[in-house]
């Protein structure tokens, strides 16, 4: 199952909004249209708007009929930018755009026909690169899970939130397939639920032992001794490890510090931004009051209440015991190994 793919000269997905009650495709024509689909959630997860992304600007290629190459590779750069701009903090966004865009200016594309195929052809490789990826960073991930663990998860970071798979949920659906007897605490990750709603649905998909907990629960449950490894994805991680992920992970990776719990964002390197120093460098999206306010249309304060949504928060690379990818797991000192593994060098892995 593919949370994102090309289909008939259309972009395909799942919508996410209406998970659990509903499992619903929507086609979308227009490259404008996937970056309101990104920014409205319709598709989320680092990963899988990366592929969004991709399948966009091959939707813009299409949608401007021109034959004049330069005109095309300069429409092509405005698509780029709306794109971009739909979910700031996401690096996969911009790392998936800028892989589009360089392929759009090479010097071995003569005509704007040959751009439109190469791009299609850039797009799905973006988008089955995820798909091996993911099964590397699982395999890698698994080698930390021991038989009768339980894991704390936050937010989802399953198939729904990359093009198949999964990365911190890939891990736990990948030590369930090797027969490891597991047990999964979710976070609900307030205020859009997707714990509560999308990890858990996965889970029940495939059959692996799984409780929501409030968020504001983990601290109880590491302090009793019923967390042995909390697993999280991120959707940006600073070059000195540094990790911005769904806002409620920093508070984790504190707690878990604090209770000796073993704290491991699972992250692709497409999701290292080298060209950040630390965390405090990362831009953090604010969303709309609503989702605080009236979450799923009902309200639950009066509207004149003032709201702070910040949709993400950054875990310092001091809380954090390592990051899983798929070329290996990167422990301290994070400055030195994150330029290893970004650029393909073996780690240990034990």
């Amino acid at each position: 199952m593919r949370t994102v793919e090309w289909n008939a000269g259309k972009v395909k997905m799942i919508d996410q909004r209406q998970l659990p009650w509903e499992f619903v495709h929507v086609d979308f024509e227009t490259h404008e249209d996937v970056a309101t689909a990104i920014k409205e959630m319709v598709v989320r997860g680092a990963p899988a708007i990366g592929a969004a992304a991709s399948f966009g600007m091959v939707l813009a290629a299409n949608q401007n009929t021109t034959s004049d190459l330069k005109a095309l590779q300069q429409y092509l750069g405005e698509a780029g930018e709306r794109l971009k701009a739909a979910r700031p903090t996401a690096v996969n966004l911009m790392w998936a755009v800028d892989r589009i865009l360089r392929l759009a200016t090479s010097s071995d594309l003569v005509t704007a026909e040959e751009l439109r195929e190469a791009l299609l052809q850039e797009a799905q490789n973006i988008a089955d690169d995820d798909v091996v990826i993911n099964r590397r960073m699982a395999a890698n991930g698994a080698t930390l899970i021991k038989d009768g663990d339980t894991i704390l998860h936050h937010c989802n970071t399953g198939m729904l939130a990359t093009v198949d798979y999964g990365t911190a949920l890939g891990v736990i659906r990948m030590a369930h397939e090797q027969g490891k007897n597991i047990h999964v605490l979710l976070d609900e990750t307030r205020p859009r639920m997707q714990g509560a709603r999308l990890s858990a649905w996965e889970c029940k998909q495939l059959g692996i032992p799984f409780e929501i907990i409030p968020d504001s629960a983990a601290g109880h449950f590491m302090a009793h001794g019923e967390v042995d490894i909390v697993l999280v994805g991120a959707d940006r991680v600073a070059s000195n490890g540094d990790t911005a992920n769904k806002i409620g992970t920093y508070h984790l990776g504190v707690l878990a510090k604090e209770n000796g719990v073993p704290f491991y964002p699972v992250v692709p390197t497409s999701t290292i931004d080298m060209n950040i120093q630390s965390g405090a460098d990362i831009p953090i999206e604010e969303r709309g009051p609503d989702e605080l306010r009236t979450p799923y249309g009902k309200a639950l304060v009066p509207e004149d209440y003032p709201v702070r949504n910040p949709a993400f928060d950054v875990t310092p690379a001091r809380y954090i015991t390592g990051l899983v990818t798929e070329n290996g797991i990167v422990r301290a000192p994070f400055i030195e190994n994150i330029a290893r593994v970004v650029q393909e060098r073996p780690l240990n892995l034990t």
